[in-house]
């Protein structure tokens, strides 16, 4: 089974569509993530594997100093894919990936570089097709405008801070891009916004919500399940079959109320980040 490798994001998309898009829940944030460097191009290294012609693994770095992300696949692929990309990025910060494929490449990294692993993120990825519970009513939802940008600013920091993620780039600028599309979305209650989360554009009728942020003095209301429910529901009635968010296993709170909307439990996402080669003898 060939490993390749290539820069070009475009060139990866035309070789792997067809692999990922047989699952678009599993490959949701891969496939996201392509169309946007199509999009909006960003140096980055893409590798995938093949066995008679058609691909069977998948992995990717964009950007460049933030870790890679690999598809869930067999050990064997996986571990030609650590190969591969031991070989083009030996200095690769980390991995993420569904548990048992992110530990294996982990795994097969230590032993090609030397070098340590430590798991240092656990998430849940949740699917939806049906919103179980009513979706209130009485507040209003509606997509962040410019003159919205310096709040979502703010709680896209508070969010960051909050889930301990690290966001590569200027967050000021991302955050600009997402409210330009008009997929950031906020909900008002007497007028003024109150929570915030953002809609993918679907991929294979797939969409992801994310960047859900409700301020400190404003939690414990059901704030935040209000907007991801009636998110979720617009997002269905616009196209959308199912959509999918992730969460930190760290976070009770945020595992049930999404369960309570009609959300089910498909995955654990593992983040490990790589360290220096052991010099022990």
């Amino acid at each position: 089974m060939p490993t390749h490798h290539s820069d070009d994001a475009k060139i990866a998309t035309d070789v792997a569509s067809s692999y990922l898009l047989a699952d678009p829940v599993a490959h949701n944030l891969v496939l996201t993530l392509l169309q946007q460097r199509i999009a909006h191009p960003e140096p980055g290294h893409y590798w995938w594997v093949t066995e008679a012609d058609r691909t069977v693994g998948f992995a990717m770095q964009s950007p460049r100093d933030f870790h890679a992300g690999v598809v869930p696949t067999t050990p064997a692929v996986v571990d030609q894919l650590a190969e591969r990309m031991h070989e083009d990025v030996p200095h690769l910060p980390g991995v993420s990936g569904e548990a048992a494929t992110a530990a294996r490449l982990a795994g097969r990294w230590t032993e090609l570089a030397g070098a340590a692993a430590r798991p240092v993120e656990a998430q849940r990825l949740y699917v939806l097709d049906t919103v179980t519970a009513p979706v209130p009513s009485g507040r209003r939802i509606r997509p962040a405008v410019d003159g919205d940008l310096d709040l979502v600013v703010q709680w896209a920091e508070g969010f960051v801070a909050d889930t301990g993620l690290v966001h590569p780039g200027d967050l000021r600028s991302t955050v600009a891009a997402m409210v330009t599309t008009g997929r950031v979305f906020l909900l008002e209650s007497d007028g003024r916004p109150v929570s915030m989360a953002r809609a993918s554009e679907p991929v294979a009728k797939v969409c992801r919500i994310g960047w859900v942020y409700t301020p400190p003095e404003l939690r414990a209301r059901g704030l935040a399940t209000e907007l991801v429910a009636t998110l979720s529901a617009r997002e269905l009635a616009a196209g959308s079959e199912r959509c999918t968010l992730y969460t930190q296993l760290a976070n009770p709170t945020s595992n049930g109320i999404y369960r309570a909307i009609g959300y089910r439990a498909v995955a654990e996402i593992m983040t490990y980040a790589f360290g220096p080669p052991d010099t022990r003898s």
